[in-house]
């Protein structure tokens, strides 16, 4: 069976490495850090051979009648030694081939220098001078890093070597008792604590490698996360984040090498008539299939494709030529009409699936801004839309329908404080645990002098370029201070506070200001950031977030998951809550996605921040929730947005025991 990519990535998720067996623990740690143990061994000996050499100076002081031949004896075993060694070493040879050199080097110099030793007339310093043997049993056991049993076996050669000296050396039976307790004692000893030794380094060996393996899972388990958070569970495609910073590289790189690119919206005709009559499994079936034959058609342009909405794809591709431009929309549209879905659902005369497909391209033009290209494509693919569907369309900046709306809107604003067309709506914030609805976000709304509502999503970023969201900030936490929190209508809310807010010098001193003014605690006011593209991580930035904390307000993270830099900002920022963007809550319909709030929530848990999940339109989620153990939700389902005056009326409604938990709808 054929596993899509969601599937695969749900399978890295679940599995688990495989821990060695016993047998291939004790593999491992035989050839665990080789190359090191190999130069720690090559450098011990060489050590262990000058010292051994240099023990010559005590020859010729205590029995200097065969001085002569011990120092012989020294010099041949050692340089041996070192020569079996050095070959062994460029040969590329394994680690227990040096140990055996090294332990046998050991042992041959004991017993090559005893022979001739023992022949000495100088009895008495001789008798002294056969401690100094227990050397080379601590050098087996203590001085190399041997396994156990190699030292045990080196060790042992040693004490029967000096045993056997016994048989043509032995001054007294004193002696020999005196000394041979001694030597067994050392070698007891030296053996019990090489065998600890080794005890401890494969526990340390066994710690490392399990660390290894759950570092290794916790990797894998992330870049499975990540590929996750990149790409849509239905069609494999990349997803709207994904999308947002592959193009953000072309811009870039627009920007920097001025490598031109175009963006191309391709939206599946009457998706929704198809859903209905066909069922959504058929729908979703539907939407895979255009995403193959569409994604196969780009590949020869170098271009890639991303889900931008339900039934709506985007394609970027480096082509900044008007007839290439033209010859992959056409591709596009062709490649999903010879699919032949049927579609008789539709009333337009056609009977299969089709897309409509809207273009646009870098040029050069003044004020150029990352969204413009993509607004470009998008009105584009309207007039393809209004020309009848199944068709492409190029935006033409020259045709008087494709003006662009940005400067009406812009002027808008510049008035909309003076003539009351910029109002706040407040959304209710619930505390799963004690069911209150003490807090609310206050949200933003724009309507023309003709009454018609703007949606923020264009009214903001427009407001963003322009500067003009400096004055509507103050504007707007002003209004909630002074009609909200003054009164007392809720204990907190928060606002949402733009990257231009905290960049601009003086915003902490004017909020300072506005608290003064109304007489708000600083604590009863909350400033969502929001991560995205633009919250950059900026020394300013920081700076004014610190300055507001210092004010007694809470900084919240908002939408968190739905851009870039969330992990910086949470180990760089001390958050009081993060409110998980509400895509994470819709999709944990899956087991896939319930694993991914779940891991999320784990994520954030760990950082210490109070958690709220946005998005709760059922019941169910919200009983998810409540098993989740989140702090706080918002959405429809426990209060849509509301006027200051219908808040507090609800409010009204829900008084009475103040800390009664939440009856379950």
């Amino acid at each position: 069976m054929k596993h899509t990519f969601a599937d695969a990535v749900e399978i890295d998720l679940q599995k688990k490495l495989q821990r060695p067996s016993v047998h291939e623990l004790r593999r491992l740690y035989e050839s665990d850090a080789e190359a090191e143990r190999r130069i720690a061994t090559r450098h011990g000996l060489w050590i262990a051979v000058i010292i051994y050499v240099l023990f010559s100076a005590t020859d010729i002081l205590l029995i200097p009648d065969v001085a002569v031949q011990t120092i012989t004896a020294r010099l041949v075993v050692g340089g041996i030694a070192l020569v079996l060694l050095e070959a062994q070493f460029r040969l590329d040879l394994g680690i227990k081939w040096l140990d055996r050199t090294s332990a046998l080097a050991l042992v041959m110099g004991y017993a090559i220098w005893a022979i001739p030793a023992v022949q000495t007339i100088y009895t008495d310093s001789l008798s002294y001078y056969m401690i100094f043997g227990a050397i080379f049993m601590m050098g087996a056991n203590l001085f190399f890093s041997f396994r156990f049993g190699l030292s045990v076996a080196a060790s042992s050669a040693v004490l029967v070597t000096f045993f056997l000296t016994l048989s043509t050396f032995w001054p007294t039976d004193i002696y020999a008792l005196a000394f041979g307790t001694f030597y067994v004692s050392c070698f007891v000893f030296t053996s019990y604590v090489n065998w600890k030794l080794n005890l401890e380094r494969y526990h340390v060996f066994l710690n490392a490698l399990e660390a290894k393996i759950q570092q290794k899972e916790a990797t894998d388990r992330g870049e499975a996360l990540l590929r996750m958070s990149n790409t849509d569970y239905l069609t494999g495609l990349e997803n709207r984040r994904a999308v947002d910073h592959r193009l953000r590289q072309y811009w870039n790189e627009w920007q920097a090498k001025g490598r031109g690119f175009t963006a191309i919206l391709a939206d599946v005709d009457f998706f929704k008539k198809y859903n209905d009559g066909y069922g959504h499994q058929e729908g979703d079936r539907c939407l895979i299939q255009v995403a193959t034959a569409i994604k196969e058609a780009i590949a020869p342009f170098g271009g890639s494709i991303g889900r931008y909405g339900g039934e709506e794809f985007i394609v970027l591709a480096p082509i900044d030529r008007k007839e290439q431009l033209a010859e992959l929309a056409e591709k596009i549209r062709l490649t999903v009409e010879e699919l032949g879905l049927p579609h008789r659902e539709r009333r337009d005369g056609t009977s299969i699936v089709t897309v409509s497909v809207g273009t646009a391209f870098t040029r050069d033009q003044t004020g150029a801004k990352l969204e413009k290209i993509i607004h470009e494509a998008d009105r584009a693919l309207y007039s393809a839309k209004a020309s009848g569907r199944n068709c492409v369309r190029l935006f033409d900046p020259d045709d008087p329908n494709n003006s662009d709306e940005t400067e009406n809107i812009a002027a808008l604003l510049k008035i909309a404080i003076d003539q009351n067309l910029v109002s706040l709506v407040y959304q209710p914030i619930v505390d799963l645990k004690s069911g209150e609805r003490d807090a609310v976000e206050a949200l933003m709304r724009l309507k023309t002098l003709d009454g018609d509502m703007v949606p923020p999503s264009l009214f903001i970023p427009i407001a963003e370029r322009t500067g003009i969201i400096i004055e509507l900030g103050r504007w707007l936490i002003r209004t909630v201070c002074r009609d909200l929190l003054a009164p007392n209508h809720v204990h907190i809310a928060s606002v949402n506070v733009s990257p231009i807010q905290l960049k601009t010098p003086g915003f902490a001193a004017s909020v300072a200001a506005i608290l003064y003014e109304t007489g708000v605690n600083g604590t009863r006011l909350a400033f969502e950031i929001t991560e995205g593209l633009e919250m950059e991580i900026h020394s300013d930035i920081l700076r004014c977030i610190s300055d507001l904390k210092t004010l007694g307000i809470n900084i919240w993270l908002d939408d968190f998951g739905t851009g870039f830099a969330g992990l910086s900002w949470l180990r760089l920022i001390d958050f009081d809550t993060v409110k998980i963007d509400r895509s994470f809550l819709h999709d944990s319909a899956s087991p896939r996605g319930r694993a991914m709030l779940q891991d999320i929530i784990g994520l954030i848990r760990n950082r210490g921040p109070k958690i709220l999940v946005e998005g709760v339109e059922t019941e169910e989620q919200l009983a998810l929730m409540q098993k989740f153990r989140i702090d706080h939700v918002q959405g429809f389902h426990v209060g849509r947005p509301a006027p200051i005056d219908q808040l507090t009326a609800i409010k009204d409604e829900l008084a009475g025991p103040r800390h009664a938990p939440m009856s379950r709808r």
